[in-house]
């Protein structure tokens, strides 16, 4: 374990210091600010984290990091393939509630959010909260690979009432399934509570309801619950 996350780290530190400054047609990167962007990005993955609060994160002492700085140092993150955002997605709705457009924030994988902010096993188990995080990139991860060989784009949803679902796959011919989160397993009825008010919420006419409702979690076994919405560890997730 130890090897791992010092190969881990050793990635992360070699994006600042090799892989950004060797982009043709960006301007010179310091490697050590974009180490605290890297940072930043990871205490905050899987969030809808803004430019402005990372910039905040990414300061020190009196050095104020500017947004654009920031934004650069995340086109180049992009561009390297070590960050992915997830975008938001934009149903019809019966209510006059805003939706909210932010994307949520992700490395390519949550390993390297771990290595980022120096995380180790002990940490995690330590700050499930964080941990939790770390889940639903790593669900969001796997829901990308095996839904873009036939055109998914995996989304987010949050609105102003604050109604939201971790991930929305949506697929080319208009179908679509609607994805909550939970690392715990006694978390299942809020995620089953939040998914029905979200559905509820839909303007049907316009957007033809979810092919299935999914609840992902950390535990052991798939099945369907009565009211028809689907429960599936992550480890039968592409079974």
């Amino acid at each position: 374990m130890r090897q791992v996350l010092t190969r881990l780290r050793s990635y992360v530190d070699d994006t600042a210091r090799i892989d950004l400054p060797r982009l043709e047609g960006e301007p010179r990167r310091d490697p050590d600010a974009v180490l605290r962007v890297m940072r930043a990005l990871g205490r905050s993955t899987a969030t809808e984290v803004s430019v402005s609060a990372l910039a905040r994160d990414s300061s020190t002492g009196d050095e104020r990091m500017g947004d654009a700085t920031v934004q650069g140092y995340l086109g180049a993150l992009s561009r390297v393939f070590v960050i992915e955002d997830q975008p938001s997605w934009g149903p019809h709705l019966r209510s006059r509630d805003r939706l909210r457009k932010a994307p949520r924030r992700h490395f390519i994988d949550p390993s390297l959010a771990a290595a980022a902010v120096g995380a180790d096993a002990d940490r995690l188990l330590s700050d499930l909260e964080y941990f939790g995080q770390l889940f639903e990139s790593l669900v969001v991860r796997d829901l990308r690979v095996y839904s873009e060989p036939v055109g998914g784009i995996v989304r987010h949803y949050r609105d102003s009432a604050g109604r939201e679902v971790d991930a929305i796959v949506e697929f080319p011919d208009g179908r679509w399934i609607a994805v909550e989160i939970k690392l715990a397993a006694a978390r299942e009825e809020d995620a089953a509570a939040s998914l029905t008010r979200f559905v509820e919420n839909l303007d049907t006419a316009r957007t033809p309801p979810p092919e299935a409702k999914v609840i992902i979690t950390g535990g052991q076994y798939a099945y369907t619950r009565p009211d028809g919405i689907h429960v599936v560890p992550i480890g039968a997730l592409a079974a």
